[in-house]
């Protein structure tokens, strides 16, 4: 029986994959700051088959709070088999350049956030000598765009760290998956258009990720067509990247 451990449960890719684990009977510790919203999803999961379903009403950026949460997750379900960290928000671009205090608070979320997390439960897992951990990125985090560069650089920003911690705790067989979705229809791009191949539903994207977290790839391109699509915007030279509107 697998022991799921979900940060920013309430996500719609977070809340997919713990779908997917919960019909396999798996036991979950879910984590979000809307307790309306985790208590909705919870009952959901109950009654799809989870085998339990604890959840802790906790702000993520809050950062004295991590240790006692992923303490909280290991003995709640005495001991975890597989961990998703996925909370984040996705920035205003424009918002950001005009304040600094705004881009400050996004890198504060997309990246010190899921580095002090992935802190606390490091040695966890290292204790443990087992388990695998999926951390959602993004696709802007490969190369900077004028779009999109405050979002990008805190993913790719916790995309090196992520890369270093899979170094570290390969030593004691716990795989660490760095998830890198493209375009997907969740309300977090609500305010964005849609439309297109491009575009992929939550559903997709949590059956690539529970696919990894068995696997434990050190790097998911979800779809799988980013990764060639990214191979190209990261091979353009500067002197033709700096005329795309990318």
């Amino acid at each position: 029986m697998t022991r799921l451990a979900v940060f920013g449960a309430t996500s719609a890719i977070a809340g997919a994959v713990a779908r997917l684990y919960a019909a396999e009977g798996a036991r979950l510790f879910l984590v979000a700051r809307n307790a309306a919203r985790l208590e909705a999803l919870a009952a959901d999961l109950r009654a799809r088959g989870a085998a339990a379903v604890t959840t802790a009403v906790a702000d993520l950026n809050d950062f004295d709070r991590h240790p006692e949460l992923v303490e909280s997750a290991r003995a709640a379900l005495d001991g975890l088999d597989a961990v998703l960290i996925a909370h984040g928000t996705l920035s205003d671009q424009a918002a950001c350049e005009r304040d600094a205090s705004l881009a400050r608070a996004e890198l504060t979320t997309n990246f010190l956030g899921p580095v002090s997390l992935l802190t606390a439960l490091a040695p966890v897992m290292e204790r443990q000598n087992r388990g695998s951990i999926a951390v959602i990125g993004s696709v802007a985090g490969d190369r900077g765009r004028g779009s999109n560069y405050v979002y990008g650089s805190a993913k790719g920003g916790l995309g090196v760290f992520v890369q270093g911690l899979r170094h570290r705790l390969g030593r004691s067989n716990v795989a660490v998956t760095l998830v890198k979705p493209g375009f997907v229809d969740t309300p977090m791009t609500a305010a964005l258009p849609k439309g297109g191949p491009l575009w992929a539903k939550p559903e997709r994207v949590a059956a690539d990720i529970r696919r990894a977290l068995d696997r434990g790839p050190a790097v998911l391109y979800t779809p799988w067509f980013w990764r060639w699509i990214l191979l190209v915007i990261r091979l353009l030279p500067d002197a033709v990247f700096r005329r795309t509107r990318l």
